[in-house]
């Protein structure tokens, strides 16, 4: 009690008031609910947010298993001069690795089925360096990918489509044909399944057929060129920065393209983290509804506490000191949800891997089901950051929600209030 006391007057009685049992339960209740709700929306907040971030990571990882952080192209989809290109940006800072590619299109039949596909032509050892696909093979490898012996690595939705298994022979016809008395001939050759990979992204898994870079220049009649180089970074969100910094270094724009992730899969993440953004406002206006619920609680306690009011303006309380009472009663009634309810979601963020196989044992449900979903899991990413951009957006909120009924406790006047009493 003694440190209470020590407390400037104005924390004293409010804290005194929101400790005090009141005459008029009704109030009670009222805070109590507030409280909850502030609690249950920052819970929320968190939760959801750390969920989405979770995703946006898995599928970022996904993409980037085989797209590459960064990429140089020349002219007509053509780089010939890639041996020098790939030791120049080796040289540059946060450059890991870089690899050979040639992309084209291409058909693959086997018996009756056909599909069309994009043909990678890799250098398995480089490729490793620069993308993920070798952790990612459900059969084979991709060092089984040897130059003259025609080896094919296909995605596990495409091999499924086509109806192949390791050591079937399929045929890969190249739009780029070759002219004959006759006409045009497609260029054909046969190749044999030596592996399949599942990234978990149908846009590769049904889609991309991986051959080995000397096999896809003889196909498609490349010589010594390549379609570009793949380069990792060390971090891949320098990959914006990075790709001005290489175009200069490189210097003649008109022979080299520099892009990177982001521009090839601009559309996506833009509409990931648009999704974000919109959930983060709606379970704000959540946050936002029980905050304001302390405006109720306030308005009832200035009314059941206007007999104390009047006595304190008597002795010679100021309308600031009364309006700061409630603002410290309000503001302790937001504070306590939002620590509860940061509590809550961070412990919940942190063990949702835990926490929804439970609840799909004991309900004997699932709520992403591995025949329909890639991602059968539920991710979470804690990110402290929005913890705490979500507990100061919180806090301001339940702020906000105590000037109204504090302003109208200070202009109470002291003989008005003490008629009736």
């Amino acid at each position: 009690m003694s440190f209470f006391k020590s407390l400037p007057f104005e924390l004293f009685v409010g804290l005194r008031y929101t400790r005090a049992k009141r005459r008029n339960h009704f109030i009670s209740f009222i805070s109590m609910t507030s409280m909850v709700g502030i609690a249950l929306g920052v819970a929320a907040l968190i939760v959801v947010l750390s969920v989405m971030n979770g995703f946006q990571q898995e599928l970022r990882t996904r993409i980037l298993g085989v797209a590459s952080h960064m990429q140089i192209t020349g002219p007509d989809n053509q780089l010939a001069d890639w041996q020098f290109i790939a030791g120049r940006v080796k040289d540059e800072p946060h450059v890991q690795a870089a690899a050979p590619y040639i992309m084209a299109q291409g058909m693959l039949s086997y018996g009756q089925a056909v599909q069309g596909a994009i043909v990678r032509g890799v250098l398995p050892a480089d490729e490793d360096q620069v993308a993920e696909i070798g952790a990612h093979m459900r059969a084979g490898q991709l060092a089984d990918l040897r130059a003259g012996e025609f080896g094919i690595v296909l995605g596990a939705e495409l091999a499924q489509a086509l109806g192949v298994l390791i050591g079937d022979k399929v045929v890969l016809l190249a739009p780029q044909g070759q002219f004959t008395p006759t006409g045009i001939i497609p260029r054909i050759k046969q190749f044999r399944v030596v592996g399949l990979f599942q990234i978990g992204m149908y846009e590769y898994d049904a889609g991309l057929a991986l051959i080995h870079m000397d096999d896809a220049a003889v196909l498609y009649r490349m010589g010594d060129k390549v379609s570009g180089l793949r380069l990792k970074l060390d971090d891949l969100f320098r990959a914006p920065a990075l790709t001005h910094q290489l175009g200069a270094a490189l210097g003649d724009y008109g022979r080299y393209y520099v892009s990177d992730w982001t521009q090839q899969h601009a559309n996506f993440f833009r509409a990931v983290q648009m999704e974000k953004r919109v959930m983060f406002i709606i379970l704000t206006l959540i946050v936002a509804v029980a905050a304001f619920n302390i405006v109720s609680t306030l308005v009832m306690a200035v009314t059941d506490k206007r007999a104390d009011i009047a006595i304190m303006r008597t002795f010679g309380a100021s309308p600031r000191s009364i309006m700061q009472i409630f603002i410290v009663q309000g503001a302790l009634i937001g504070a306590i949800g939002t620590i509860i309810g940061a509590v809550i979601g961070i412990v919940v963020a942190q063990n949702i891997d835990v926490i929804v196989p439970a609840i799909e044992r004991l309900f004997n449900i699932q709520f992403l089901a591995k025949d329909v979903y890639y991602i059968s899991d539920l991710p979470s990413q804690l990110l402290w950051s929005d913890v705490g951009v979500i507990v100061v957006l919180s806090f301001v909120l339940s702020l906000l929600a105590t000037l109204y009924p504090s302003w109208k406790a200070a202009k109470m006047n002291p003989a008005e209030a003490l008629r009736y009493e």
